[in-house]
């Protein structure tokens, strides 16, 4: 994420966090482009991306005619392989879902082409994932509630600074969680370096006392 690569030094100071809300708002409010790749016959291709807790997801795909008898599966699922969405005969249509957990999800094009159907041409696929602010539909959202251009230019602004605000939040808390492994980390390599210095003291000893028993039985010494 390029706002954690930001903002996740230690000289990160508030009114810089400040300063990059600009940039963060042209990056959010900026035109979302769709995925396109292309799927061989009996071909599987993924796509993973991580989302926060309690997230709209929204999404489009188009895929191209298929050539026979074949066709293509899409399905969505989470790290624990729930199934969020599946459609069998995947074509072209929409999906939506919202998330329960902060999670890795991944979406799955599985192309199924009958075998002994001769070499068929690889399909174009086309995907177009929203999420959090870019997914919800605002025009929808002022026609329920009667707003004006103005007030849900201002809603959308709004969501998108809770956006922001959640995101800082969240990069704070893993660098909390970071900083405590990193000191759990140093504690237990201290510990670790002390008790081994005191187990090679007692080794070194131990030798001493062995040698010079042997030597004295040996009475190479006295």
């Amino acid at each position: 994420m390029i706002v954690s690569s930001l903002c996740l030094r230690p000289r990160c100071t508030m009114a810089s966090r400040l300063l990059l809300l600009p940039a963060l708002l042209l990056l959010f409010c900026g035109s979302v482009r769709p995925i396109s790749f292309q799927l061989s016959p009996n071909g599987r291709k993924c796509l993973r991306e991580e989302i926060h807790k309690d997230v709209l997801v929204t999404g489009e795909y188009d895929v191209s005619e298929p050539h026979g008898q074949g066709q293509v599966r899409l399905k969505i699922t989470d790290s624990s392989n729930h199934i969020l969405y599946s459609k069998e005969d995947a074509t072209k249509g929409k999906f939506a879902f919202t998330t329960e957990e902060y999670d890795m999800f991944e979406v799955c094009f599985e192309s199924k082409h009958p075998a002994g159907a001769g070499r068929a041409p690889d399909q174009m696929v086309v995907l177009n994932m929203k999420h959090g602010v870019e997914a919800k539909n605002y025009e929808e959202i002022a026609k329920v509630e009667k707003l004006k251009p103005l007030e849900v230019e201002l809603r959308r602004l709004e969501d998108l600074s809770e956006s922001i605000v959640n995101d800082f939040a969240y990069m704070k808390k893993r660098e909390e969680e970071m900083r405590d492994t990193n000191e759990s980390t140093n504690v237990r390599v201290l510990y670790f370096s002390i008790f081994s210095m005191c187990c090679l003291m007692g080794l070194a000893t131990w030798q001493v006392f062995y040698l010079r028993r042997f030597f004295k039985a040996k009475k190479l010494i006295e």
